[in-house]
């Protein structure tokens, strides 16, 4: 045997050795996907997959669920995220529950109005603060076309994090998703084929992996993905305490040279900010004594806490985003891609769209029908929004100093968020309704995938679209994949659609009563024009993205303008939307299965 032959066949055996250990490696995998994090974020990423059908479960470092103090709210793409599954009514029980427990807010600590101080009352609508400066629901112009074409799911934003992560527990729980508490992640490989995890409890073997551990995540340590940012210059706290002398403090925001406080909205609520103290242990609990003592600092009195009344939270304004979202079969979503100030709750927001983003595209990378490529859409199109909300909380930050530039630059935005368009822009921003995700290019390595158009709607948020039967277009999505609304009159776009009816949901509206805003009679809003201006129809992803739209006059621009209008007329659908249709499913919802 020739040194040459040896050579070679060494390298058959050692190929056939890799492919055998492959092979095994496949066998001995447990699920499809391991989510590490059982928090509100992972657990609407497990609920998602395994509504995709992958074989899914969530491992969790704590041995009882989270019962911490943090986010209060969700912002309006959460709560259409929850109603497109079906738990509208769950969460609407909870904001109720949520409002008997809200107080009013109070005066600023100069004696001004804060804008909204003082108007919030059950049942009043959920508007937030910009950098403690509560936002006056009076002043917001709730006819804007963003805000007006968003309002069936606002009877549950105030859905506190504690709540929504009961609440997605039991979803997942439903749809077959099993938590594994009390597992620690201590290391990771990624072969190519899959991820070798070693935990305290055993090594898992897994074909994708997804870090949903918050800002100190293990999954991206181990994984060696970078986390640049800006390092905290502040420390804040959130309680519920017992106060013995409620009347020393002021209701509402005050500000001081040594930082800011918020008392209430509901009894025994406070939060504090100090600038240029740091604790000794961030990893430690937080204690009784350490509360009293930051507000005592930042208040100016003796106040006295006698107990805790909740499992308090120490924060600050460590701001990171991480240097990229997936390396391999390693993705990061929640906290563990992006870390902020918890102003507003945004951070919970944040990380549910990355939950819902990713978890149709991972699933349909798992079913088979999607090319890798699509995963790198994920990144592409969350990172932006996590760069936005990254600078929302820090802009806060400078308002919120105690120094006396900060305080000018207080006053000024406090006039401009006492304006109807000041407030209405806030709002706007904090609840969400405005996002829209650039869907311009194709598919990563694929150029045969043609963007999806440039209707008003497409990368925007699916608008309330009621139906001529009184539903709303959501009310079809409780099962995941794509919704298609088609009201043409031969129904064309359903037909187009049907070769994609696997991944595709059509539902027929050729009533063309109410294209969007409210049920039949009722109110209309839509950042496309109302009735009139209404789509014919509309593509929606399973995140709840327009990834294509047609209205009646999208085919105006065209050269045969007066073939067209004759077409619409007869009820014959022009090729135009046809075609755009077409093309936006081929990017989206792959490969026709029939």
């Amino acid at each position: 045997m020739t040194n040459d032959t040896h050579q070679e066949d060494q390298e058959v055996r050692k190929a056939a050795r890799k492919e055998v250990r492959r092979e095994a490696r496949k066998e001995a995998r447990t699920v499809d996907v391991t989510v590490v994090g059982a928090g509100p974020v992972g657990l609407l990423l497990a609920a998602e997959l395994a509504l995709a059908g992958a074989t899914v479960h969530v491992l969790e470092r704590r041995t009882e669920p989270d019962t911490a103090l943090k986010a209060q709210g969700i912002n309006m793409p959460t709560a259409e995220a929850l109603d497109r599954r079906g738990l509208l009514p769950a969460a609407e029980a909870v904001q109720r529950e949520t409002l008997k427990r809200v107080g009013p807010f109070g005066p600023a600590a100069d004696g001004r109005r804060a804008p909204g101080a003082g108007h919030r009352a059950p049942g009043s609508r959920f508007t937030g603060h910009f950098a403690g400066m509560v936002l006056d629901p009076d002043l917001v112009d709730w006819s804007d076309p963003d805000l007006a074409a968003h309002t069936a799911a606002g009877g549950a934003r105030m859905v506190p994090q504690r709540e929504l992560e009961a609440l997605l527990a039991e979803h997942a729980a439903r749809l077959g998703v099993t938590v594994r508490r009390g597992v620690e992640v201590t290391a990771l490989e990624d072969t190519g084929d899959g991820v070798v995890v070693g935990t305290s409890a055993g090594t898992v073997r897994t074909g994708w992996l997804v870090g949903c551990d918050g800002g100190h995540s293990a999954v991206r340590r181990l994984a060696g993905i970078g986390f640049p940012g800006t390092d905290p210059e502040i420390v804040g706290y959130q309680a519920v305490a017992d106060v013995a002398d409620p009347e020393k403090l002021t209701d509402g925001w005050t500000w001081s040279p040594e930082g800011v406080y918020r008392y209430g909205p509901q009894p025994g609520r406070v939060a504090t900010v100090e600038f240029g103290v740091t604790p000794a242990d961030r990893s430690a609990p937080v204690s009784l004594d350490e509360v009293q003592g930051s507000l005592r600092r930042v208040s100016g009195t003796d106040v006295t806490l006698t107990a805790l009344r909740a499992v308090p939270t120490r924060w600050s304004d460590n701001t990171r985003q991480a240097a990229a979202y997936r390396s391999g079969r390693v993705l990061l979503a929640g906290d563990a891609a992006h870390v902020h100030p918890p102003f507003g709750g945004q951070g919970l927001n944040l990380g549910a769209g990355d939950a819902m983003n990713l978890g149709w595209k991972l699933g349909a990378v798992l079913a088979g029908w999607a090319p890798e490529g699509l995963l790198d859409t994920y990144d592409t199109e969350r990172r932006p929004l996590g760069a936005w909300v990254l600078d929302w909380t820090r802009a806060q930050i400078g308002v919120l100093r105690g120094d006396a530039k900060s305080a000018a630059l207080r006053g000024i935005v406090a006039d401009l968020l006492g304006t109807r368009d000041g407030t209405t822009y806030a709002v706007k921003k904090i609840s969400g309704v405005d996002q829209r995700v650039d869907l311009s290019g194709g598919l990563p390595g694929d150029p045969s995938c043609a963007p999806s158009g440039d209707h008003p709607l497409v990368g925007r948020l699916v608008p309330d679209l009621w139906l001529a039967d009184a539903s709303r277009l959501a009310d079809h999505g409780h099962g995941g994949g794509f919704l298609l609304l088609d009201r043409t009159r031969d129904g064309a776009f359903a037909r187009t659609a049907s070769a994609w009816a696997d991944r595709v949901r059509s539902v027929t509206d050729d009533d063309h009563a109410t294209p969007t805003g409210g049920p039949v009679g009722g109110p209309v809003g839509s950042p496309v024009g109302g009735p009139v201006g209404g789509p014919v129809g509309v593509l929606v992803r399973p995140d709840g993205l327009v990834a294509w739209a047609f209205s009646d006059d999208d085919g105006a621009a065209d050269d045969d303008a007066d073939s067209n209008s004759a077409s619409a007329s007869s009820g014959i659908t022009d090729l135009t939307g046809i075609t755009g249709l077409e093309a936006a499913l081929l990017r989206w919802a792959g490969v026709p299965s029939s």
